[in-house]
């Protein structure tokens, strides 16, 4: 049985055969129909069910929250049609839609940032950079190492695509990743991906909450927003453990001394003999500091505990659901 589905905006009808979900019949025809993860971690693909029936496979609650289930929301690469439907994009003027590319990069810096953090540089074997729009991520393949998503540090048409790889004790990647890797290694690259990029045409104050090497994407919506001329408050709070995982904070001063719009502020978990240093989670300073986020947009990345708190926090101070935007990454190191 096959139902028909409407994309109500565009000319596209879907031909959904029986039990294949939106997104894998839309994929199937060639429609570039926004995604990331393709398994209901990223909320990349959330849709609006204007008419008829889906099943919903399960999915993890920062892609798609209650609230929005409730307002009819979906998420394409969950749901499977029952009926015949009408759906629609939403936001479709503030879509990031990009080629998807697969191709062969070499690595051309690596940096040990923190004890436990690295970044590196990648470049494309064809020459051509990768077009993403900033807080996207991509699929690396290094060799002898499972594929892994990680967050673009880089700006997009930069020459060299940058990441921020942390090593996660027993990771099958990144473990490999800060013992083997070396200058010039081959690397494959899939992308780009992901939900929780800058909203280029938003003018009201932006909060971005980052965590470890979740500074990564972070580093990438803030400088695209300032090369963008972007004038709006942009607060950065950046939470990490210790002094000891921090990380390129002289950079985000530096930023914030020729920004006036730029506040940069660095919160630490565990108490510091160097009492300079702001001691809290990361999110309760972020509830100390600023109590109203009605026009806010938030952006968060970093551990899923981290995310969730953030979700609270803003959400308490007025922030709508549909403007705190973080890719959450599950997948094992």
């Amino acid at each position: 049985m096959t139902t028909n589905v409407e994309i109500r905006g565009t000319e596209h009808i879907l031909a959904v055969p029986a039990g294949m979900t939106l997104l894998e019949a839309a994929l199937a025809e060639g429609i570039a129909y926004p995604h990331g993860c393709r398994s209901g971690r990223c909320g990349a693909c959330r849709t609006r069910l204007v008419s008829g029936e889906v099943e919903r496979l399960e999915h993890n609650r920062f892609a798609l929250s209650d609230e929005e289930k409730a307002q009819g929301l979906i998420l394409a690469c969950r749901a499977i049609p029952i009926t015949d439907a009408v759906i629609t994009w939403l936001d479709q003027e503030q879509t990031a839609s990009h080629p998807h590319r697969r191709f062969n990069c070499h690595v051309t810096a690596i940096e040990d940032v923190t004890h436990d953090i690295k970044r590196i540089q990648l470049v494309n074997d064809a020459g051509d950079p990768l077009a993403f729009t900033a807080g996207q991520y991509a699929r690396l393949k290094f060799l002898g190492a499972p594929a892994r998503d990680y967050s673009m540090a880089s700006r997009s048409g930069e020459g060299a695509l940058e990441f921020h790889i942390r090593r996660v004790p027993g990771g099958a990647a990144t473990e490999s990743i800060h013992a083997q890797l070396q200058l010039g290694e081959p690397v494959l690259v899939e992308g780009p991906f992901g939900s929780s990029y800058l909203r280029e045409h938003h003018v009201g104050p932006m909060l971005c909450i980052a965590g470890g090497s979740g500074l990564a994407p972070i580093k990438s919506i803030v400088e695209t927003a300032i090369a963008g001329g972007m004038k709006q408050p942009i607060h950065v709070y950046f939470g990490a453990r210790a002094v000891r995982d921090l990380y390129l904070v002289e950079h985000f001063q530096q930023l914030a001394q020729q920004h006036s719009n730029l506040t940069f502020t660095v919160v630490l978990s565990e108490a510091s003999a160097d009492t300079s240093w702001r001691t809290s989670m990361v999110t309760d300073a972020v509830a100390e500091d600023l109590q109203n986020f009605d026009g806010w947009k938030a952006y968060v990345a970093g551990p899923p505990l981290m995310v969730e708190a953030a979700m609270h926090v803003t959400s308490a101070c007025g922030l709508r659901v549909q403007d705190l935007h973080a890719d959450v990454f599950y997948t094992a190191g």
